[in-house]
């Protein structure tokens, strides 16, 4: 594996990641707040659209795969989503539940709850797994 390459397409996803959070905290913000679409589909409606953005760039950018399989590509960018997500809650919940309860901590001058340490924790192990399984799995090469 070249590990040059490897950090490259690992900023890429970072940079993705962020892209995509703006665009969905986006799309949920104008459909319920401008549109007046109900808050659960609002948020729906903003994930579907996070999703369908990241696998594109994530497809055509990050990964550099043009081969022809776009679809099971897709179906298996899906899987890994709801695979990373579940060990990602299932972080949270143990650090939540065995380390931190209702502490609050002052990080960087933030004041984050016991659980809003957790969700930080989780979260990189999700961008984490889920680089991994998407470099392995969704566009091998």
């Amino acid at each position: 594996m070249n590990k040059k390459r490897t950090l490259g397409q690992l900023i890429k996803y970072a940079i993705v990641g962020c892209m995509n959070t703006i665009l969905t905290l986006g799309v949920i913000f104008v459909c319920k707040s401008l549109l007046g679409v109900n808050e659960y589909v609002s948020n729906g409606i903003g994930y579907v659209v996070g999703i369908i953005n990241s696998f594109l760039w994530n497809r055509s950018w990050v990964f550099n795969s043009r081969d022809g399989h776009m679809r099971s590509q897709a179906v298996r960018f899906l899987a890994g989503f709801f695979i990373c997500y579940a060990i990602q809650l299932l972080i949270v919940w143990l650090i939540n539940k065995s380390w931190f309860g209702e502490t609050q901590y002052n990080i960087l001058g933030f004041v984050l709850s016991g659980y809003g340490v957790a969700t930080l924790i989780g979260n990189v192990a999700y961008t984490l797994c889920n680089f991994i399984y998407n470099k392995i799995f969704t566009f091998k090469k």
